[in-house]
């Protein structure tokens, strides 16, 4: 058993100063005042010694990191995972990109083999088809020979059960609504993005199951007081989460305030949108079939179109708290339970609360990443204390 104490536990619904969690194996088991849950003999005692604890971060957009891009080679998901929770991250979606349907498949099959002996990282929770059913003139860094019109023939074997837990498309093109409706009901979430879609081809997809929106104002025509298209869908339904890529590049901070103010605490989900060069110099580094070039701050394609982002998800933490002002609880909530809700898996993740897996990330005061525990190991360590 893993006692947990010395830190400010942020739940879902209040703060516990001075707080403890008892955890038990790979479950949380007790949340509360530490003199409310006692410490059982035996148990190994790690003293945060202030800060706060929350639940493991979750990205749902992150194409690569450390050299690495799942597009290009799938087979080295689990080398980038184990390296993501010195970021605080302890679940993600490994992101395919336009590409082959072999790839695809490839991509799950590596998730299907499982992790290798002794894994310990972030953990996978299924795939984020970006793509193939885009937009051409809203590709981005996708590559157009590889874009598809939606075709429920393609997508009839995706679902969790098969590693697919994300699908992004563009809802204005041919058949995209069936291609949504048969998502929807083989459980996976369905996200509109890289479209051209009006407002009235936006409600549509929205009316056949869509709940998401990637990337919001990117790689979509800008919001327009006469034509607010899929932009102002996404803003005004209140039914929708939006991903932000809160890195200050792609998106300006007066921008991402007015998203938030717009969604409101519980619509907005933080992503990275992260690309091979995460943690890594500039220099170029791959993105599906494109090379892009990094400088240090951005990554950027040969004709400049942005191509991914350098940005950390606890950097996105601390950046958006910065651009709205909002409260620590309510930017948590960001990387936390909202994603969790979006895949409906908000039971098992993105709370802490007994039954929860016990998957823990402690910042200090500051909100620097001080440690990472994943299905109740600690898995990343910097300021800590044992006991």
């Amino acid at each position: 058993m893993l006692y947990i104490t010395g830190a400010t536990i942020l739940t879902t619904d209040r703060q516990i100063a001075a707080g403890a969690v008892l955890v038990d194996g790979a479950r949380i088991v007790a949340v509360g005042p530490a003199g409310s849950v006692p410490c059982p003999p035996g148990a190994g005692v790690y003293k945060a010694d202030g800060g706060f604890l929350v639940p493991g971060l979750i990205d749902l957009q992150f194409n690569g990191g450390f050299g690495h891009d799942f597009t290009a080679d799938p087979s080295t998901i689990w080398e980038v995972a184990d390296r993501l929770p010195r970021y605080g991250v302890t679940a993600f979606l490994p992101t395919i990109v336009t590409s082959p349907l072999a790839t695809v498949a490839q991509a799950q099959a590596v998730l299907a083999a499982g992790p290798p002996a002794g894994f310990t990282g972030a953990w996978p929770l299924g795939l984020h088809l970006e793509g193939p059913f885009l937009h051409p003139e809203k590709r981005g860094a996708h590559n157009p020979a590889y874009l598809r019109l939606p075709d429920p023939t393609v997508a009839a074997g995706w679902s969790p059960t098969t590693g697919v837990r994300l699908v992004t498309l563009a809802p204005e093109l041919p058949d995209a609504p069936a291609v949504i409706r048969a998502l929807c009901a083989a459980g996976v979430t369905v996200s509109a993005g890289h479209s051209l879609a009006d407002l009235a081809a936006a409600q549509a997809g929205l009316a056949a199951g869509i709940r998401y929106g990637t990337h919001l104002f990117n790689a979509m025509p800008p919001l327009n007081h006469r034509a607010p298209g899929l932009v102002g869908a996404l803003l005004t339904d209140p039914q929708t989460t939006v991903g932000l890529i809160a890195d200050g590049i792609h998106l300006d901070p007066a921008v991402v305030k007015l998203a938030w103010q717009a969604k409101g605490p519980n619509g907005v989900n933080l992503v990275t949108d992260a690309m091979a060069a995460l943690g890594m110099p500039a220099g170029r580094y791959p993105l599906g079939d494109h090379e892009v070039t990094v400088d240090g701050t951005s990554a950027r394609l040969a004709d400049g179109r942005l191509a991914g982002s350098l940005l950390t998800l606890d950097q996105a933490l601390r950046n958006l708290m910065t651009f709205t002002g909002c409260r620590a609880q309510e930017a948590v909530a960001t990387v936390t339970r909202i994603p969790a809700a979006v895949l409906g898996l908000v039971e098992e993740r993105g709370r802490i609360v007994p039954g929860a897996l016990a998957d823990l990330a402690l910042f200090s005061d500051d909100w620097q990443v001080k440690a990472t525990i994943t299905a109740g190991q600690l898995v990343y360590e910097g300021e800590y204390a044992w006991v």
